[in-house]
């Protein structure tokens, strides 16, 4: 497991977020940095901007966790909630810029993020040479179109695997041929992953290089997360366990095979964890992994 949730700003945006700022150049850095964002990126960006002495505005939905909307404050950028949902917030974002003429920053459909994005691979091919597949979550695809970009470059025989939430599964729907009419809804509890839009940039990497994908119910998630606290003493949000709930509930992913897990995340709304546990304990599949 790849824990991106011990990472500062608790999660691998930070990654990304990092290097598209390092990139800025003189009069970008005199500008605003503007930027949408269901918490992830939003605090990556913001502690970026903060370390390079930029200011940045951050526009999130009113749906983001407040333990995410508080850590971007606590970053130094100012927080604007705006919608319910990512594509609301990334909407008024894009007016945003359009009026004041600062830097946009997209959460993933940029080249810097998602070159940035794609050290976590590096980093997994150094740690575990004999890895034979990589499952990754998949929002608007930033981070899996780094991670399968850089794996079939340098490892090609290693299978590269995405997961969504089967609420939010634009991508998956795109991969597969199969696209059903445009998603409005993004109720998931993986937060971190509730796009409906996926990337224009992403999406043409992603149907080159990855090798599957596959979808998990809400459920699914929730057990995952529940497994990590309670068997890894590890916390978890739920864009993070996808990965993990996609190797238990899709037994042939790791079946005889050296399996490297993307835990993308681990910012968590701890007044959910109620919820989260009656999710759990309607499968009613722990026999099944004891």
């Amino acid at each position: 497991m790849k824990l991106e949730n011990l990472q500062k700003t608790g999660s691998f945006k930070l990654r990304g977020a990092y290097y598209k700022v390092s990139n800025l150049n003189m009069l970008e850095a005199k500008k605003e940095v503007i930027a949408a964002s269901a918490g992830n990126h939003a605090q990556g960006l913001a502690l970026s901007c903060s370390l390079s002495g930029i200011k940045s505005k951050i526009f999130m939905p009113k749906s983001a966790p407040l333990p995410k909307i508080d850590a971007v404050k606590s970053y130094g950028a100012e927080v604007v909630l705006e919608g319910e949902n990512y594509q609301s917030a990334y909407e008024a974002a894009r007016k945003e810029e359009q009026r004041n003429g600062g830097v946009f920053v997209h959460a993933f459909d940029d080249p810097d993020v998602i070159a940035g994005q794609s050290t976590v691979a590096l980093e997994m091919l150094q740690q575990n040479p004999e890895l034979k597949s990589i499952v990754v979550p998949v929002g608007g695809g930033g981070l899996l179109a780094g991670i399968s970009l850089a794996v079939k470059m340098i490892r090609p025989d290693i299978r590269v695997i995405g997961v969504q939430s089967a609420n939010v599964s634009a991508v998956v729907q795109r991969f597969t041929g199969n696209p059903k009419s445009s998603l409005t809804r993004s109720t998931t509890i993986a937060d971190g992953i509730a796009v409906v839009k996926p990337g224009e940039l992403t999406l043409p990497i992603i149907s080159k290089y990855v090798d599957e994908m596959v979808t998990v119910t809400e459920e699914q998630i929730a057990f995952a997360m529940m497994f990590m606290l309670e068997r890894e003493k590890m916390v978890v949000e739920g864009a993070g366990a996808a990965s993990l709930a996609a190797v238990l509930f899709h037994r042939h992913l790791a079946l005889g095979k050296s399996v490297g897990l993307i835990i993308s995340g681990g910012n968590v709304d701890p007044q959910k964890w109620s919820l989260y546990k009656e999710m759990a304990d309607k499968l009613n599949v722990m026999k099944r992994i004891s």
